[in-house]
C-alpha cells in the first residue's frame, strides 16, 4: 500500500477518471457499455444487408449482428445508408463497426481492423446479353465500367489505372439498373447480390460474363485501433459458429439462388426414367413381402430390446459428451476470466480510497472556483456518480465471480461419484443464476419461492442442476412475450415424504397428444429451431437414478407446469 501513497493526489485523480470512464474527456459514451453499439451497413446490398419494404434493416449481416449482440449482452443500433457514406462515418466515429466489408491488405494496413471473416464474397462481371465479353478484370481496360462507390472494386480498378473509365454509383442495384438501361459496357458486382438484384428487379437483359474475378474475405470491420469492440464481435462470432446458429443464418440468407424451372418435357423424361425402374422394384418387393413378414415378426422382439438398450446408451453418451465439452470450455475460460476479474476486485477498494482522498481536493476547488468539468461531465454531477460507478463495478465483478463458480460446479464431472445429501433449493438457486440472462430476455415476471427448512434428498448436485436448467430453459422458450410469467417453487410435501420442485410458465402450452411423449428420446416439437429431443429424455433418466419422478400438466394456451418429486432422505448415504 505504500507505493500508492507515494503517488500525488492530482495524478491519482486523473488515473481514477480514466479507469472509471474508460474514455477521454468529451467522449460520447462507450459502445456496448453506456450506449448501444452503432452498426453501420449498406442500405441496398442484398442478401447481406438492406432496408426491407418497411424500411427496416434486414439480411444476413443484420441477423448476424443481432445474434452477436444477444450472446455478448450488447445493445445494437443499426444505421444503413449509402456505402461510401457509411465507410466515411466509421472513420469519423459516427458508427462503431461496419457489419460487412471486403478484406484487402491496403484497408487493413491503413484505416480499419478486420474480425475473422463471416463470409466469402465472389465478384463477377455483368454485361448486357449478347453485346460484349470479358473474361477477367484486365479485359476491362479502356471500357466504361460501373462500380460501387468506395467499394472494393472501385479501389481495385482505380489502382489498375482505370479511374477515368469508371461510373460510380451508390448501390449495386443502381449500377445494374444503369447497365440494363444501356449505360456503360460492364458492371462489376458481387456475384450473390448481383443475381439477387437481377431476379428481384427482373433485369432479364443482363447476364454474367465472368465469374469469380475476385474472391474476398468479408466480415466486420472497425476503425483502426478499436481492438476492444472488435474482440467482442469476434468472440460472439466464434460462439455462434460453435452453437450452430451461424450455420442456420448462413443457410437462411446465403443459399444458392433458385434456378429457373426445367421445361415440363425434360421433367417428364426424368420422371419416366426414374419411375419405370421403381415400378419394377415395387413389383418385386410385393412378391418378397409375404415371405419377409414372418422374418420381421421374429426379429421384432429382439430389435425392441436392442432399441431400449440403444436409447439408454444414447442418453449416457449425450450426457457424457455434454459434460466433457462443458468441462473443457469452463476449465479454459474460468482461468482467463478469474485472473483479470481478480485484479478488478483487488484494485477497486484502492480506487475507492483514492476517490475519497481526491474528493476533498475536488470539493475545495468546487467551493472556491465553482462548477468545472471532470471527464467531460460537470463535477456537480460527477461527485455523486463516481462512488456509484465504483460500487457498480465491484458488484459486477463479484457477480462475474459467482457466475464462473456456478459454471464450474455445473460442468464439473465427478466420475464414479455416489449419491450425496443435497439441498434442492440450493441447486435451484444456482440454476437460476446460470440462466439469469436467458430469463431476463424471456420475461419481466420471474419469481422463485423456497419453503424454509426443506429436508435434504439423495442425489448428485451437478446432475440435478442440469435437470432444473433444462426445465427453466423450456419455460423461457415457451413464452410468446415478455409480459408472461415464470414461477419456480420448491416445497416439502410432508404427507408424501417428498421434496417437490415445480416450474410453471404462462406460455403457449402443450398439445394433449404430445404430453405422453415429452420424455421419449428424440421427440421434439422444436426440430426447425434446432431441438434434438434429448433434453427431457436425459432429465427423466437422471431423476430415475435418484428415485425422482418428472411429470407435466399442460393445456394449449394455458401454460405448462413441470414438477419434480424427490423422496426426502431418511438416512446418510453409504460411504
Amino acid at each position: 500500500m505504500r507505493q500508492f501513497a507515494a503517488i500525488p493526489l492530482t495524478l491519482a485523480c486523473v488515473v481514477l477518471v480514466f479507469v472509471c470512464l474508460g474514455a477521454p474527456a468529451g467522449a460520447e459514451g462507450i459502445p456496448g457499455v453506456t450506449r448501444p453499439v452503432v452498426v453501420g451497413g449498406d442500405r441496398d446490398y442484398p442478401p447481406y444487408e438492406f432496408l426491407d419494404k418497411d424500411g427496416l434493416p434486414a439480411g444476413f449481416n443484420v441477423d448476424l449482428s443481432r445474434a452477436i449482440g444477444e450472446v455478448m449482452g450488447l445493445r445494437i443500433e443499426f444505421r444503413l445508408g449509402a456505402w461510401a457514406e457509411m465507410r466515411q462515418a466509421l472513420l469519423d466515429g459516427e458508427v462503431d463497426i461496419l457489419e460487412g466489408m471486403s478484406f484487402s491488405e491496403e484497408r487493413a494496413a491503413g484505416e480499419v481492423d478486420f474480425a475473422p471473416p463471416s463470409a466469402v464474397v465472389n465478384h463477377a462481371i455483368f454485361a448486357r446479353k449478347g453485346e460484349r465479353v470479358a473474361r477477367s478484370l484486365d479485359d476491362l481496360a479502356g471500357r466504361t465500367v460501373i462500380v460501387h462507390r468506395r467499394g472494393y472494386m472501385h479501389d481495385r480498378l482505380a489502382g489498375m489505372g482505370n479511374e477515368k473509365d469508371l461510373i460510380l454509383v451508390d448501390t449495386p442495384a443502381d449500377g445494374l439498373r444503369l447497365l440494363a438501361s444501356g449505360l456503360g459496357d460492364f458492371a462489376v458486382v458481387a456475384m450473390l447480390p448481383g443475381n439477387y438484384i437481377i431476379k428481384d428487379n427482373k433485369l432479364d437483359n443482363i447476364e454474367v460474363v465472368a465469374r469469380s474475378v475476385a474472391t474476398l474475405r468479408y466480415g466486420f470491420a472497425v476503425k483502426k485501433g478499436n481492438e476492444a469492440l472488435l474482440a467482442r464481435f469476434s468472440e460472439g462470432l466464434a460462439i455462434l459458429r460453435g452453437t450452430g446458429q451461424y450455420e442456420a443464418l448462413y443457410n437462411k440468407w446465403l443459399g444458392v439462388l433458385e434456378d429457373r424451372p426445367l421445361p415440363w418435357t425434360t421433367v417428364a423424361r426424368y420422371a419416366a426414367a426414374v419411375a419405370l425402374p421403381l415400378l419394377a422394384l415395387l413389383g418385386g418387393t410385393v412378391l418378397w413381402s409375404h415371405s419377409l413378414r414372418r422374418q420381421v415378426a421374429q426379429r421384432t422382439a429382439s430389435l425392441s430390446r436392442a432399441l431400449d438398450e440403444l436409447s439408454r446408451n444414447q442418453r449416457q453418451l449425450v450426457e457424457a459428451d455434454k459434460m466433457a465439452a462443458l468441462g473443457i470450455l469452463v476449465s479454459g475460460v474460468a482461468h482467463e476470466i478469474n485472473n483479470p476479474n481478480g485484479l478488478i476486485l483487488l484494485n477497486i477498494p484502492i480506487l475507492r480510497k483514492a476517490q475519497a482522498d481526491c474528493a476533498r481536493i475536488l470539493e475545495r476547488r468546487f467551493k472556491e472556483e465553482g462548477d468545472f468539468l471532470l471527464g467531460g461531465i460537470p463535477y456537480s454531477r460527477m461527485r455523486h456518480e463516481l462512488p456509484r460507478l465504483l460500487e457498480e463495478m465491484q458488484e459486477g465483478a463479484l457477480r462475474i465471480k459467482r457466475i464462473v463458480n456456478d459454471l464450474k460446479d455445473f460442468a464439473r464431472r465427478e466420475e464414479g461419484a455416489g449419491r450425496t445429501l443435497i439441498d434442492v433449493a440450493d441447486a435451484s438457486r444456482k440454476a437460476v443464476r446460470l440462466l439469469d440472462a436467458a430469463i431476463r430476455k424471456a420475461t419481466d415476471h420471474f419469481t422463485a419461492d423456497y419453503d424454509p427448512d426443506l429436508p435434504l434428498v439423495l442425489g448428485n448436485s451437478q446432475r440435478i442442476e442440469q435437470v432444473i436448467v433444462n426445465l427453466i430453459l423450456n419455460a423461457c422458450q415457451a413464452l410468446p412475450e415478455r409480459s408472461r410469467a415464470i414461477a419456480v417453487r420448491v416445497r416439502h410435501d410432508e404427507a408424501a415424504g417428498r421434496v417437490v420442485l415445480t416450474v410453471r410458465d404462462e406460455g403457449s402450452g402443450i398439445a394433449p397428444e404430445h404430453l405422453p411423449h415429452l420424455t421419449d428420446p428424440f421427440f421434439t416439437t422444436k426440430r426447425e429451431t434446432g431441438g434434438t429431443g434429448l433434453g427431457l429424455s436425459v432429465s427423466a433418466g437422471i431423476l430415475k437414478e435418484y428415485g425422482g419422478v418428472l411429470t407435466f400438466v399442460s393445456a394449449p394456451g394455458q401454460g405448462t407446469t413441470a414438477a419434480i418429486a424427490f423422496p426426502a432422505a431418511t438416512e446418510e448415504p453409504a460411504a
